[in-house]
């Protein structure tokens, strides 16, 4: 199976089918950008350093929508799904957890 990112030699392979021809388009640039950064990344968690050059990918990529379609409808689902994740789980595990290490604890 072809990966992008060899760690032997520590190089991208921006032909590598698996990046789905991304490195090459109008937004390929900033996607290069992106990718870099977070391969190369050792914040924690990876690539939290990444934030500003993924932004610049996503606003090239709303930029040029007939191109880049399938992006923009995937990113809108993951923020759907992680907004009814958050509320769904956000109060209930917190509580559960802080009440179980109270009474541990006591």
């Amino acid at each position: 199976q072809a990966q992008a990112f060899n760690p032997e030699t520590g190089e991208i392979n921006w032909d590598c089918p698996c990046l789905g021809g991304m490195a090459h388009g109008t937004c390929g640039g900033e996607f290069k950008a992106a990718f870099s950064c977070f391969v190369y990344s050792e914040e924690e968690p990876k690539g939290m350093d990444c934030v500003e050059v993924f932004k610049a990918m996503q606003e090239c990529f709303r930029a040029h929508p007939e191109e880049y379609a399938d992006e923009l409808d995937e990113e809108e689902e993951e923020e759907e799904t992680d907004g009814e994740t958050d509320e769904e789980t956000g109060g209930d595990t917190d509580e559960g957890a802080s009440s179980d290490v109270d009474v541990s604890d006591n």
